[in-house]
């Protein structure tokens, strides 16, 4: 067992040896096989990565298996079939013949487009419940998130409410989830990579900000290591920043006077490029960021994109529902 294995199983319950077990670039980690007699708050707290569980008075029903996808949505109709749609098909492309269905968790964004489009996306909990009523048996949660923060936290609470219905269910993980720690994969370098393909040619005087959303949850911390990621991967004059959280564009604004920063590049690390990025980034409003920026003395282009619509971006998303999926699939009986 590594060393900081050790440190854990002393930390967590110093009568049992407690260690994760499995290969480089898991999708979730387990308890080592040497704890025989976990107990219930032991195993919750192992529940790392890729979530599943087996409900055993469920197992004589027969498999029939769908996959949800879970996003915030947008009103934005345009962004919405270049970014989530588009990720869906390539999901559903990916697995041919399963059902996938498409669910939103802002009831908000729910009922506009209802009211504007005359379309009803269901929420997490409806597609469930729908899928059961359908005698669906086998579910596989996948998250169009990027980090998992509070919107994750909803697909967490949602996977923990119907796990017990259905015989097996399973949740995917955010766009970015492991640091690379002691052998597991380095989402956060992986999705550097793959929205760097969008990145515009820098020169000296130029940066490029990243705007992120930011969340109340303490996961916002991630936003660090995306920084600190992008400094060690050698990428210079781009920064990250959120509109809702830390850092925020005051706290990006000294660094660009230090680099002698002239021109900026705004770009959204959102799913979709829908209010945020049209509004409080590049709107022409004297508080967008486009707007402050432009006022001290920058010269200011947006790129006006939800990285939904990054091919390379996408193909990280039906990974980590891949993810998910294998999981519903191990041990299949």
């Amino acid at each position: 067992m590594k060393n900081w294995q050790k440190f854990l199983a002393a930390a967590v319950v110093c009568s049992l040896t407690l260690g994760y077990s499995g290969q480089a670039a898991e999708a979730a980690y387990s308890l080592n096989p040497e704890v025989k007699t976990a107990t219930p708050a032991l195993k919750e707290a192992s529940q790392i990565g890729v979530l599943s569980h087996e409900t055993p008075e469920l197992q004589n029903e027969a498999n029939k298996d769908a996959i949800v996808v879970m996003s915030f949505g947008t009103t934005y109709k345009d962004t919405r079939a270049k970014t989530i749609d588009a990720t869906v098909r390539d999901i559903q492309a990916a697995h041919p013949g399963v059902k996938v269905v498409t669910a939103f968790t802002s009831h908000i964004i729910i009922k506009r487009i209802q009211k504007n489009e005359g379309i009803k996306y269901p929420t997490p909990e409806e597609a469930l419940d729908d899928l059961l009523a359908q005698g669906y048996s086998r579910v596989a949660i996948a998250t169009l998130d990027v980090i998992p923060g509070m919107e994750y936290d909803y697909d967490v609470a949602v996977y923990n409410q119907y796990k017990n219905k259905f015989k097996k269910m399973t949740c995917g993980t955010s766009l970015m989830y492991w640091q690379g720690q002691e052998g597991q994969a380095d989402d956060v370098s992986e999705t550097i990579k793959a929205l760097s393909t969008q990145f515009p040619k820098q020169k000296k005087d130029d940066a490029i900000l990243i705007m992120a959303h930011g969340t109340p949850q303490i996961s916002n911390a991630y936003y660090s290591v995306i920084q600190a990621r992008l400094d060690e991967m050698g990428y210079k004059n781009v920064y990250v920043y959120t509109v809702e959280g830390w850092p925020n564009l005051e706290t990006v604004l000294p660094k660009l006077k230090a680099a002698k920063v002239k021109h900026v590049t705004l770009m959204p690390m959102m799913m979709v490029a829908g209010d945020h990025a049209n509004n409080d980034m590049a709107g022409s409003e004297p508080d967008s960021h486009k707007s402050i920026l432009e006022a001290q003395g920058y010269t200011v282009d947006a790129y006006l994109h939800g990285i939904g619509e990054n091919d390379a971006v996408r193909a990280l998303y039906v990974s980590r529902a891949n993810d998910a999926w294998d999981a519903l699939e191990s041990d299949a009986k």
